[in-house]
């Protein structure tokens, strides 16, 4: 089988399996100075099929050490998503400070939740002798994807288990990681769901940099994203140690990110320095198995930092890309003040394949409609990025760097000013988009795929001339050599 001609190069700053299938992030988990990170994995095809967990681990959340498998499908069945968390109190009895990974066990029709563990941090893995620890006999067909923490209330602290079940997410509280009490469940009414839900998370987040903080539950939607297919939904609210409170009424519905690959997003347990870091698979199942590729498929969206913001009087989610992604990159390339006239400007010595890309345009007295940036220009095409003025929405149009079958390729997602300024940063690498605006309150995440070794940069305006206030353009370093 020949390689598509749009199977892309392996990306810079994004994660990727050495070879064959990849889709949900597990387990993310810091342990001794590491960034562990495990995932759905079919080693032997480019398409889905018996689920493995992989595993690779990290320093600082760019350069990744792959790992062997961690877990393989048994007479039980499959490896499905699941969590790890670092058994510091050795709460299970596998030893103090185990990694204990849990996980949904899946078979056609039935799917039960188990758990491994690893006393040599992470290297090697045995599954426990008594699984499976949670499977209800009146369990539904969909009961899965365990997301578990520890709460630390006010008479002490026990375990807590997100499932995703059907529509709903439900809530198991355990003092030892093997017997599970059901809590309570959350989801009936809120909204209307066109698939079922998955990867469950819950996150307790700072609110405007402030000593006040607040729980988030998000989830993964199948069907019905805000750009077709898959999506992640979430909710600011008041968790208890049993049960989850929205502050918003059942019919409000917010996205995580309003591209078409942003999903399964997990965070990583016990990161360092208080941070909520997190990722998420950089794809959609409306058209992931399609794909181009030549060995690999699937990748990982860049790591993100999470907050609250206030925001019109609501909290809004804000995601913010870690530092240590441009750690070492060299100062950036800076415009200042220019006038984009209708049309397109090449900015004249601006390439690359990766690029960070940090734009202030000031659309006050704009005659353009929309205006904007295309990354990865090459043979007549290219990826645009822009804003349009009259609705008030950031958008990005991959038409041109699509292969033609499945997907969206113009994402939007509302906007307004500030101080008649719109504010847009890019990550722009060798398969991939990623766009934050508004401090990392609009986020849009989606795959691309250019021309091969397209890599020039314009500015753009539609309907008359636009301003550019200002804009930056950093690069890695290329790949050194050894020879």
């Amino acid at each position: 089988m020949q390689p598509h001609p749009l199977a892309p190069r392996r990306p810079r700053v994004h994660f990727a399996a050495p070879a064959g299938w990849l889709n949900d992030p597990n387990g993310l988990v810091y342990l001794d100075g590491e960034y562990h990170l495990f995932y759905q994995h079919h080693p032997g095809s480019l398409v889905w099929g018996p689920m493995h967990w992989g595993h690779a681990v990290s320093r600082d959340l760019v350069q990744w050490e792959q790992l062997p498998i961690a877990l393989a499908p048994d007479e039980q069945g499959m490896i499905f998503s699941g969590s790890a968390v670092v058994d510091s109190g050795n709460t299970a009895g596998f030893g103090a400070g185990a990694l204990v990974a849990i996980f949904t066990h899946h078979r056609p029709g039935r799917e039960v939740q188990s758990l491994a563990f690893s006393t040599d941090r992470g290297r090697s893995w045995e599954k426990y002798t008594g699984n499976p620890v949670l499977a209800p006999a009146d369990a539904p067909p969909d009961f899965r994807d365990p997301r578990v923490l520890w709460y630390e209330g006010a008479g002490g602290g026990h375990w807590v288990m997100l499932l995703a079940v059907g529509q709903e997410t439900w809530f198991y509280t355990s003092p030892d990681l093997k017997r599970w009490r059901k809590a309570s469940s959350f989801g009936a009414g809120h909204s209307t769901h066109s698939g079922v839900l998955e990867c469950p998370e819950l996150v307790c987040l700072p609110v405007d940099g402030g000593p006040e903080r607040r729980w988030v539950l998000v989830v993964g939607v199948q069907r019905g994203g805000p750009a077709g297919g898959s999506g992640v939904r979430y909710f600011v609210g008041s968790f208890d140690g049993e049960s989850f409170t929205s502050d918003d009424p059942p019919d409000v519905v917010r996205w995580a990110d309003y591209g078409a690959d942003f999903y399964a997003a997990q965070a990583w347990q016990n990161a360092p320095g208080g941070r909520t870091l997190w990722l998420a698979w950089m794809s959609n199942w409306a058209y992931a198995r399609e794909t181009p590729a030549a060995t690999w498929r699937g990748m990982m969206s860049a790591p993100r930092e999470l907050a609250l913001a206030s925001d019109g009087g609501q909290l809004r989610l804000v995601q913010r890309l870690t530092p240590e992604l441009t750690a070492g990159w060299p100062a950036p390339q800076s415009f200042r003040d220019l006038t984009i006239p209708a049309g397109r400007l090449a900015l004249d010595g601006v390439r690359g394949e990766i690029l960070l890309l940090e734009a202030t345009f000031d659309v006050s007295g704009a005659a353009a409609r929309s205006l904007g940036l295309r990354v990865r220009v090459g043979g007549g095409a290219g990826i645009a990025v822009g804003y349009d003025r009259e609705r008030e929405e950031l958008y990005l149009d991959r038409s041109q760097a699509w292969w033609g079958s499945g997907g969206q390729v113009i994402q939007a997602a509302p906007l307004a000013p500030r101080d008649g300024l719109v504010r847009i940063n890019i990550l722009v690498d060798t398969a991939s988009v990623e766009v934050f605006a508004d401090e990392g309150r609009v986020v849009l995440t989606s795959q691309a795929f250019p021309l091969p070794d397209s890599a020039g940069v314009e500015l753009f305006a539609e309907g008359g001339a636009a301003r550019l206030a200002e804009l930056k353009v950093r690069a890695p370093s290329p790949p050194s050599t050894k020879g």
